[in-house]
């Protein structure tokens, strides 16, 4: 597929490009209501973005000051490459920068798997957000 790079990056900067993987992603491929996708989070939040080697984006995530972690997203031409697992670590060296003791995310039920083999840790029984079945995973930081 080619090389990416991961990088820290905010919502004024790169609203655009974030935009672009997000909309792809869940307006476009799941379906999610465009009024649920953007929220007051984005502009207080870290984002992380990845882009392929001709600087196109390809995938994204967001960290909240909660240790919230959200819109993990990568577009599908590029899933199975890594760069979810390069998203989280770089979430996670970030959060353990930042003195969290804690993350938390709402991941869909069919990448539960992925976030276990990460640390995190399911809490509670599925549920339903846009119409997408999820779950509450935890993972506490070193």
């Amino acid at each position: 597929m080619g090389i990416f790079t991961i990088g820290e990056t905010d919502w004024i900067r790169d609203a655009a490009r974030l935009g672009t993987v997000r909309r792809a992603v869940f307006i476009d491929e799941q379906g999610v209501p465009e009024a649920m996708e953007w929220d007051e989070h984005d502009a207080v939040s870290v984002h992380f973005l990845a882009v392929a080697n001709d600087g196109s984006p390809i995938g994204c995530a967001r960290l909240l000051p909660d240790g919230h972690v959200g819109r993990m997203a990568v577009l599908p031409a590029w899933r199975g490459h890594g760069i979810g697992r390069g998203l989280l670590a770089a979430v996670l060296r970030t959060a353990q920068a930042r003195g969290l003791r804690t993350l938390r995310l709402s991941a869909q039920t069919h990448a539960a798997g992925f976030y276990a083999r990460a640390g995190f840790v399911p809490l509670g029984p599925e549920y339903e957000e846009a119409g997408i079945p999820h779950v509450a995973m935890q993972k506490a930081l070193s």
